[in-house]
């Protein structure tokens, strides 16, 4: 009787089909897009796809070897060793007004041990804006004045230069740390002073933009390089911060979200920190989509207003910006507007940014230039007209600009009438709605902002690699490149059973195509038989006692796995014979053979085919028995 089996349907180039069978889902990876542009298809049965493939992983193996150099280079110098905890750093602890996230309880210990080796530190630390990675940042700045030594903290802009300056010195307060400001705001005068302070050593902490790569800034005993969101520097600026880290201990942080497979990827590279839990008292940002109406955006600003807090309202446009605001201004007469926008020079951007910040006014119209920002507790309502016609990431980090403080924040999307929005702006505004969430930066179904921090941290020019064979695919390719570097298995070894059982997961048990696929796909592709019986635990729980069809399936996934980890190419079965193919180098323990051989009357051939008689032919026994040979052949 032949057995009902599912297989999934693939299109290639001129409508070519090829049909795969759901247990081997491990070998289909799904194609994450960059932007808009759909994957060129390649022609079934050429070797476009391979040579593409070899190409990328070209790139990516040259690209590692290179990360995994420095990384050793990095790990052979000898830094400055700072003193293990002491009383003043316990006392500076105690200062702090909020309780500590478990992450972020995590990477201050990571940062401290770091700084306690004699290793120079070269963590990253990443979480979303307001997660706490600036009183990270704080605590290791302390650690390092209490030893002697100067702090530099780097950021790309004059706005979060001078947010920083702040933070520190209120956190700081009580204790004798000189922190000082440098940056191009700053008379030629105040420049001078701030700079023989550092020479001298008289100033402990430097927060300031890029002015502190210039050639004149010397300091004393520089032991902390902190550097804010690294990616917003130019080429050169990144040269100069290379050479600033020889021997001391630096810290980058940053809020681009790294896709925690990358993370994983990297780890064996690179020291990472996340942030992924909110403060305590944070609370979900309110999000409504709605069309323009005037009398809820007064409304909204009024009420914002009244609680002493700040608005920003968001208009894409900067030839009607003004227009925009004066109308503001008559429809809230006690609104204090400021308009910033891209053609603004600098210099005039940051002071009405400074201004804003500092409660000068209470309304900034602007244009997406805030989309990567600063911290502003008092902004608690964000008003985006036109939100269609932004992208989810660029909406969702927009959104990302509120709710700061322990005060709800609520967003409004503002759009033309419901009915007039094209199916796709529907999808991103809804998707907005759904994922309003704490934390949902790491989560959200945009890939975009998951690859965009890709881009980051592994660098332009893989993007293109990116993008010829889709992010999570290049991140397997990656994956597997780090592996083979670090001498770990990395061959991908194919495993072909053939064992004539039922392995199909009913529709009745499981009624939705999508949740039947993943399962069929994560059991395909599991790392460990324990990893397989949380997810038989999980099947269990979510939709009721596994049917025989689907115990065969999570037994058929164990017998594949062992297949592949002792690597045998293909499994047959004939009745009561089963035949094993063994690849030529095989790692299977071949002392266990003949006792094998004996025990199932079975033989084998010099080119690694060995026919064994099994007991049984019930679905569940003939694969329970071939899970028991394979174990043995694995000395498991």
């Amino acid at each position: 009787m032949k057995k009902k089996q599912e297989f999934i349907k693939l299109i290639y180039k001129d409508d070519d089909k090829l049909f795969v069978p759901v247990a081997d889902l491990n070998l289909v990876q799904k194609y994450s897009r960059l932007g808009t542009s759909l994957p060129i298809l390649s022609k079934l049965g050429t070797t476009n796809w391979e040579k593409t493939k070899a190409r990328t992983k070209k790139a990516i193996e040259s690209m590692a070897k290179e990360l995994l150099a420095l990384y050793a280079l990095r790990k052979a110098k000898k830094g400055f060793k700072f003193s293990q905890h002491g009383e003043w750093q316990s006392d500076f602890e105690k200062t702090f007004e909020y309780k500590e996230t478990e992450d972020q309880v995590k990477a201050i210990k990571d940062i401290m041990l770091d700084m306690e080796s004699e290793t120079p530190m070269d963590r990253l630390l990443c979480g979303d804006v307001g997660y706490g990675k600036t009183e990270v940042a704080v605590r290791a700045s302390f650690k390092t004045v209490m030893d002697g030594k100067q702090v530099a903290v780097l950021c790309p802009t004059t706005v979060l230069a001078s947010q920083h300056l702040k933070t520190f010195r209120d956190r700081m307060v009580l204790f004798p740390v000189k922190i000082q400001g440098l940056s191009r705001l700053q008379s030629p005068n105040q420049q001078k002073k701030v700079l023989e302070e550092a020479r001298k050593g008289r100033a402990d902490i430097i927060i300031g933009t890029h002015r502190l790569l210039s050639r004149d800034v010397r300091f004393s005993q520089l032991g902390l390089l902190i550097v804010d969101e690294e990616q917003r520097f130019g080429v050169k600026h990144k040269e100069k911060i290379k050479q600033l880290k020889t021997n001391i201990d630096v810290l980058t942080m940053t809020a681009t979200p790294i896709p925690r497979t990358l993370n994983l990827s990297l780890s064996g590279l690179r020291d990472i920190s996340l942030i992924e839990t909110p403060p305590k008292d944070r609370l979900a940002i309110h999000t409504v989509v709605t069309p323009f109406n005037r009398k809820l955006i007064s409304s909204a600003i009024q009420k914002e207003l009244s609680r002493s807090g700040q608005v920003y309202f968001i208009h894409n446009r900067v030839q009607n910006i003004e227009t925009v605001a004066h109308m503001l201004e008559k429809w809230v007469p006690e609104a204090k507007i400021v308009i910033t926008h891209g053609q603004m020079s600098p210099r005039v951007l940051e002071k009405r940014m400074i201004d804003f910040v500092n409660g000068k006014y209470n309304v900034l119209v602007s244009t997406t230039i805030i989309e990567n920002g600063i911290d502003i507790p008092l902004v608690n309502a964000l008003i985006v007209n036109r939100a269609d016609k932004f992208g989810l990431s660029q909406l969702y980090q927009l959104r990302g600009r509120v709710g700061r403080s322990s005060r709800q924040a609520v967003a409004y999307f503002l759009v033309p009438s419901l009915t007039e929005l094209t199916p796709k702006a529907c999808d991103r505004l809804k998707a907005l709605r759904e994922f309003s969430d704490l934390g949902s930066g790491f989560r959200l179904a945009a890939k975009d902002l998951e690859i965009r921090g890709a881009g980051n941290f592994l660098g332009s020019q893989q993007h293109g690699y990116m993008e010829a064979v889709g992010f999570d695919y290049y991140l397997h390719l990656l994956d597997g490149a780090i592996k083979k570097l670090k001498g770990e298995e990395s061959e991908e070894v194919k495993s072909e059973l053939n064992l004539k059982v039922s392995i199909q997961i009913p529709d009745d048990y499981i009624p939705q195509i999508n949740l039947r696929l993943d399962l069929y796909k994560r059991v395909s592709s599991i790392e460990g038989l324990d990893e397989l019986e949380r997810i038989k635990e999980e099947a269990q729980d979510r939709n009721g006692p596994l049917p025989a069809s689907v115990k065969n399936l999570f037994l058929y996934g164990a017998a594949k796995f062992l297949a592949r980890k002792i690597k045998i190419n293909r499994i047959d079965r004939f009745g009561r014979k089963i035949v094993f193919q063994f690849l030529p180098d095989s790692t299977a323990y071949l002392e266990e053979l003949p006792r094998l051989l004996e025990r199932y009357s079975g033989s084998i051939t010099p080119q690694g085919m060995m026919s064994l008689f099994l007991s049984s032919k019930g679905e569940a026994e003939v694969l329970n028995e071939t899970i028991l040979i394979l174990k043995e052949l694995s000395l498991m």
